[in-house]
C-alpha cells in the first residue's frame, strides 16, 4: 500500500457548527480522487462526526467500490463501553453502519492509563482476538495517547497485537507529554508496525507562525508546510501508514502530490524543521524542564510538570487537551488542588512561580 491513509474525522461539512452535517457530494469527490491516485487506506471510528463518519464512508466508498479495492480501519468506542456484553453490540453496529463485512484493521480506540485499565477489566483485547479468529478482523491493534512506559507495558502484556497507531510529528518528536520518539522506539522494540496519526498536529504544522512560514517559502516556495510534516512521518522505517484528516478536495490533491512518492528529508530540511520547532516553542509560556523536584515536596501530589506541558501546548495551538489532562492527573492532584504552600517554588531549580501558573491552569480544568 502507498503510505497515505484517509482519516475520516475531519470530513467536509455543510454546516460548520454541526459535525453530523457531512457534505456527501464533496466527500464522494475526495474518495474518488484518493482512489484514482492509487491510495486505498481509510480510517474511521464509531464516535467521529457525532457517529456519522462510518455511514458517510459507506455511501462514499463501500457502496461505490469493490470490497477488494480498499482497506478499511475502524475502532471500538472504548470510552462508552460499560460492560463485556457491549463489545459485540458496538462491533455488530459498526459492521451494519459501514457495510464492509469485515474490518481489515480494527483498533481499541485511544488507549491511555484510564481506558486501558477499563479495557483490561472488560477483557477487550480478548474480544478482538475472538473476532480475528472468526475472520471479522484481519489485523488488530490500538490507537494510543499516553507515555512510552505505558505503551511498553501494553505491548509486553499483549504480544498478540499486530500494530499500533501513534501520534507522531516533528514538533512532538521530543515533546515530554506526547513522547512521539519514545513511543515510536517502543513500538520498534516490540517489532510492531506503526500507523501515524496527527502528522500535521491537527493543522498546527500547516498553519504556522509567519516567521516559520517565511522560512519554508524561502527554502522551497512550491512546497507546503504540511508536506514537510507528512514526509517526516513517512520516512520512518517502522511506519506502515500516515493518516491525514482531510476536509476538502484541495487537501486531498496536495497530500497525494506529496505522498505519491515521498522523498526523504535532506539534512538542510531537517535543520529547517528544527528552526520551526524553536520558533513554535518560543510561544510556550512556562520554562519547565520536567525535573520533577516540585512533585517531591507537593503535599497534594499535583502532576505539575505534566500540567505545565499541557499548558505550554495550549499556548501554542489554543487547545487545552482534556484527554491529556485526565491522563496526566490520573491518580494525582490537579491544579485546583494547589494550596499555595510554595514548597514547590523553593524546590524548583528554574525558580518558577509554580502556584501562579497553577492558578491559570485551574481556570481551564
Amino acid at each position: 500500500m502507498k503510505k497515505l491513509g484517509f482519516g475520516a474525522m475531519r470530513l467536509p461539512l455543510v454546516n460548520f457548527a454541526d459535525k453530523a452535517s457531512i457534505d456527501q457530494d464533496e466527500l464522494n469527490k475526495m474518495v474518488d480522487l484518493f482512489m484514482q491516485a492509487g491510495f486505498c487506506y481509510f480510517d474511521t471510528a464509531y464516535l467521529y462526526h457525532d457517529e456519522h463518519s462510518e455511514s458517510a464512508l459507506r455511501k462514499a466508498l463501500v457502496e461505490r467500490y469493490d470490497r477488494s479495492s480498499y482497506v478499511f480501519a475502524d475502532k471500538m468506542p472504548t470510552v462508552i463501553v460499560k460492560s463485556v456484553d457491549e463489545y459485540p453490540m458496538y462491533f455488530d453496529r459498526q459492521l451494519e453502519r459501514t457495510g464492509v463485512g469485515y474490518f481489515d484493521y480494527y483498533l481499541m480506540h485511544n488507549m491511555g492509563k484510564d481506558r486501558y485499565q477499563k479495557t483490561e477489566e472488560l477483557r477487550g483485547f480478548d474480544f478482538a482476538m475472538r473476532k480475528k479468529e472468526e475472520g471479522k478482523i484481519k489485523y488488530f491493534g490500538f490507537s494510543f495517547h499516553d507515555d512510552a512506559k505505558l505503551l511498553d507495558e501494553i505491548l509486553t502484556t499483549h504480544p498478540e497485537v499486530d500494530f499500533v497507531q501513534l501520534q507522531i510529528n516533528y514538533f512532538d518528536w521530543e515533546n515530554k507529554i506526547i513522547q512521539s520518539r519514545k513511543c515510536y522506539e517502543t513500538a520498534v522494540k516490540h517489532k510492531k508496525p506503526v500507523v501515524v496519526m496527527e502528522p500535521v498536529k491537527g493543522g498546527t504544522l500547516a498553519q504556522l507562525p509567519l516567521e516559520a512560514q517565511k522560512l519554508f517559502e524561502q527554502s522551497n516556495p512550491d512546497a507546503s508546510p504540511a508536506s514537510y510534516a507528512l514526509r517526516f512521518a513517512a520516512e520512518l522505517d517502522n511506519v506502515m501508514m500516515v493518516l491525514s484528516g482531510m476536509s476538502n478536495v484541495t487537501q486531498v490533491s496536495e497530500n497525494i502530490k506529496t505522498m505519491h512518492d515521498p522523498q526523504p528529508l535532506t539534512e538542510e530540511e531537517r535543520a529547517l524543521l528544527a528552526e520551526v520547532v524553536e520558533i513554535i516553542s518560543k510561544k510556550m509560556t512556562i520554562p519547565c524542564t520536567s525535573c520533577g523536584y516540585c512533585t517531591e515536596v507537593c503535599p497534594n501530589n499535583i502532576a505539575i510538570p505534566g500540567l505545565f506541558g499541557i499548558y505550554n501546548n495550549y499556548k501554542v495551538n489554543g487547545n487545552f487537551s482534556k484527554m491529556y489532562h485526565e491522563r496526566t492527573t490520573f491518580d494525582k492532584g490537579k491544579a485546583t488542588d494547589c494550596i499555595n504552600c510554595k514548597k514547590c517554588v523553593r524546590n524548583c531549580p528554574q525558580h518558577i512561580e509554580i502556584p501562579q501558573y497553577l492558578q491559570e491552569i485551574a481556570k481551564l480544568e
